[in-house]
């Protein structure tokens, strides 16, 4: 399969989704948290099964107030609650979006490639021709192509 893919993106909406990105990019600058890999790992993102557990004990926030504990700090739990909604809901959509662009990336990066080689195979051939300046290509080309046998390794024997 030759072009599986043609950029359909016109110049003007790519300038369009760039300054998007911009603008969102400004508006989360400082709202956001980057935690580190051990942080990660320290607080853990709940499970489904946990999430059930903290929507039922809003649920009964919200239909029962009176079997709320009053150690609980309501007014932060349910500005943390909806934050949480807002960027789960946020996430899904542009995890999806950014599921797309990969998969349009990859369809792009397969017929480059396969241009690529095309274009190399064309210039082996001009090479075998003769034609001027094409030695140089190919020997700069051939440089991504392992043609070597790959040997066992043999370890070391100390005696």
């Amino acid at each position: 399969m030759r072009n599986i893919i043609e950029d359909q993106i016109p110049q003007e909406e790519k300038d369009k989704a760039s300054n998007l990105i911009t603008q969102l990019e400004a508006i989360f600058n400082d709202k956001l948290s980057a935690l580190t890999e051990k942080q990660r790992q320290d607080y853990k993102a709940i499970n489904e099964k946990n999430k059930l557990f903290v929507n039922k004990v809003w649920d009964y926030r919200q239909h029962s107030e009176a079997l709320s504990s009053p150690d609980v700090d309501w007014q932060e739990f349910e500005r943390d609650y909806k934050a949480r909604v807002f960027t789960e809901n946020l996430l899904g959509r542009v995890e999806s979006l950014v599921y797309r662009l990969e998969s349009t990336k990859i369809l792009h990066d397969y017929d480059n490639y396969q241009d690529s080689l095309n274009d190399y195979a064309y210039a082996q051939y001009s090479k075998g021709a003769g034609k001027a300046g094409f030695t140089e290509k190919v020997a700069e080309l051939k440089q991504f192509f392992n043609r070597t046998k790959s040997t066992p390794k043999t370890e070391n024997i100390v005696e």
